[in-house]
């Protein structure tokens, strides 16, 4: 099984003086990928830089990041899981927020599991045949 990753787990490892590079090599041998949309919050974070060397520096670890590890587009199917999941979830009453259950439908389709902060994996671990890593 692979992951993907959860922009909430990125935020984690900053926040702790990680890199990020660093510490995804401590997942092993598992294939690792990005969700177009935690590319896009990513991105968000750059466009909203308090200043340029702020702007430099987050994209560069961008650049970093995505040098190594794959976005995975929104295609088509993964579109369709998104619908199934919001679909499920709603009837529950237990939906998530729309960027992470992208996430989520991101990893079903993939057959990957899902790595994560802390502070999201209460709502991750409400999708269904879904495997949550934390931090």
């Amino acid at each position: 099984m692979g992951l993907v990753i959860d922009t909430s787990a990125l935020v984690e490892l900053e926040r702790g003086g990680a890199g990020w590079i660093a510490k995804l090599g401590d997942i092993g041998d598992e294939a690792v990928a990005i969700p177009a949309i935690v590319y896009a919050e990513l991105l968000a974070g750059v466009a909203l830089a308090s200043n340029a060397k702020r702007t430099k520096q987050r994209q560069a670890k961008i650049d970093a990041l995505t040098g190594i590890v794959d976005v995975v587009p929104f295609t088509a199917e993964i579109a369709t899981e998104w619908a199934l999941l919001f679909a499920l979830l709603s009837k529950r009453g237990q939906m998530i927020p729309a960027n992470d259950l992208a996430v989520a439908a991101t990893a079903r389709h993939l057959g990957f599991g899902v790595l994560v902060g802390a502070s999201d994996e209460r709502h991750f671990r409400q999708v269904p045949k879904l495997t949550v890593r934390t931090l």
